[in-house]
């Protein structure tokens, strides 16, 4: 392992993250709010950090291996969060608290979107772009855009690329080299929050409410400018054009590459995955807002109006809300928080486990059923036209054994602090699928949690970012030998 060269590339992108706080700064100086002295304290820790780690490494060059690019991501996820944290910490009279400062910032880099904060509307509007901002960096992967535009980091660039892009297909490049795959992610990405941040406007949202809400409907990550969310705006319209950039987001990106590259939408009702997140989504819509109708919850606008825009925020784990769907009857608040289990497509913004890895467990479960009525038939499991090989089979299982046993056992952290079986049920999901949105006691805010209740569901946002195994190889004795 090359320690010298992980810390090299450490320091870079601590400084790199650095210049994110910039932007900040012409908010806070542009609306008069008195922040910028937070911001600006805090590019001077990140640099100062950045530059200690560098400097005594900046000789160090060897290529990357994928055992690095597992501790390169791991590692700076972890310290981004923390260092993400000191804007929060600095805010003067609105600063939050150590822990509360984590667990916001972890909330808004893996895009899960629950928030500690009341009263968000009366933030300063620095600190308010900061959150909005946190998110729409790390939806993409602050890590692929340093594979995007440092060079330093082309020749080991797909160690890092592997670690980021969430799936069980990991190897998969849209271009020859990794550099222009990372920057042909990060040109669309950039493409549909321009589209979705002038949607907005045209709806009818002020021009920094629809850059914040752009930023965190094309990241999939949920958080708002107001306490209310999305439910701020009542409207139809700005509710339907979220739905559709959701939809749009929660797909895999090398398909949205394909439509640009080939001027033509066919890949997308072609590519089996897209078709079950439809049909997925359809269905799940359909039933939230037959429910709604049938226990007169709401008139019949709002019925369908809720339960779509419902439906599609907690599928696709962005987490946005219209309305306290936690008080919603029956079993519906409890199908949604199943449905974000699935997620988004492998290449999306979307949290949860995947559609693609859902659609193999579901066609490996039906070879199973096969095999018991002809043992002897050798039966491939396949996505569309194509087989898949057996070791992505065995790792999708894995996968998700390891995704329920963490649950579990998190789930019992949580539970142990003292947090109620529902409340701890729905927070570690939430954080785990990058959701954001609770039930019980945080369906509101998750301020109320104790603080080690709110360490354990930022190590839950963590693992559900980087897909558990990206973190969980670093704990094992072979990772660390020679």
């Amino acid at each position: 392992m090359s320690l010298r060269v992980i810390l090299r590339i450490l320091g870079l992108l601590l400084m790199m993250f650095s210049l994110t706080m910039m932007p900040p700064i012409l908010i806070s100086l542009l609306f008069g709010d008195g922040e910028w002295s937070a911001f600006v304290i805090a590019i001077a820790i990140t640099v100062f950090t950045g530059l200690v780690i560098y400097l005594p490494n900046r000789q160090a060059r060897k290529e990357l291996r994928t055992r690095d690019g597992f501790l390169i991501a791991a590692l700076f996820w972890s310290v981004l969060g923390l260092f993400g944290s000191l804007p929060l910490m600095l805010a003067g009279e609105d600063s939050l608290a150590f822990t509360d400062a984590v667990f916001e910032s972890f909330s808004g880099l893996t895009t899960t979107g629950a928030t500690v904060v009341t009263g968000i509307q009366l933030l300063p509007e620095s600190v308010l772009y900061y959150r909005q901002q946190l998110q729409w960096l790390g939806g993409m992967g602050i890590v692929v855009l340093a594979v995007a535009i440092l060079p330093t980091l082309g020749v080991g660039g797909m160690a890092l690329y592997r670690t980021e892009i969430p799936g069980p297909l990991k190897d998969s490049k849209l271009t020859p080299r990794i550099t222009e795959t990372a920057k042909a992610l990060w040109y669309i990405y950039a493409a549909l929050t321009l589209t979705c941040f002038l949607a907005y406007m045209a709806a009818g949202m002020n021009w920094f409410d629809a850059l914040g809400h752009s930023f965190s409907t094309v990241a999939i990550g949920g958080f708002s400018t107001y306490d209310t969310s999305i439910g701020h705006f009542d409207s139809a319209v700005i509710e339907l054009i979220c739905v559709a950039f959701l939809i749009v987001s929660a797909m895999s990106f090398s398909l949205h590459f394909l439509a640009w590259r080939g001027r033509q939408l066919r890949h997308y009702l072609q590519d089996p995955e897209a078709r079950f997140l439809l049909l997925f989504l359809s269905g799940l819509s359909v039933i939230a807002v037959v429910s709604l109708w049938l226990t007169g919850i709401y008139e019949t606008e709002y019925g369908l109006r809720h339960g779509l825009f419902q439906a599609v925020s907690i599928a696709t784990t962005a987490g946005f809300t219209v309305a306290d769907f936690s008080v919603w009857p029956g079993a519906l608040p409890f199908l949604l928080f199943v449905a974000a289990f699935v997620g988004g497509c492998s290449g999306s913004t979307g949290g949860g486990m995947k559609v693609i890895r859902i659609v193999l467990i579901l066609k490996q479960g039906m070879r199973e059923v096969m095999r018991l009525i002809h043992p002897n038939a050798i039966i491939a499991v396949k996505v569309g036209k194509v087989s898949v090989p057996d070791g992505i089979a065995q790792a999708v299982w894995g996968f998700f054994s390891a995704y329920l046993l963490l649950f579990f056992l998190m789930l019992v952290g949580v539970m142990a602090t003292g947090v109620d079986q529902i409340t701890a049920w729905s927070t570690v999901a939430s954080c785990l699928n990058n959701l954001g949105p609770a039930l019980g006691e945080a369906a509101a805010h998750y301020a109320d949690l104790p603080a080690l209740a709110k360490w354990i569901l930022v190590v839950a946002m963590l693992l559900g970012r980087l897909e558990i195994f990206t973190v969980l190889v670093l704990f094992t004795p072979a990772f660390w030998r020679k």
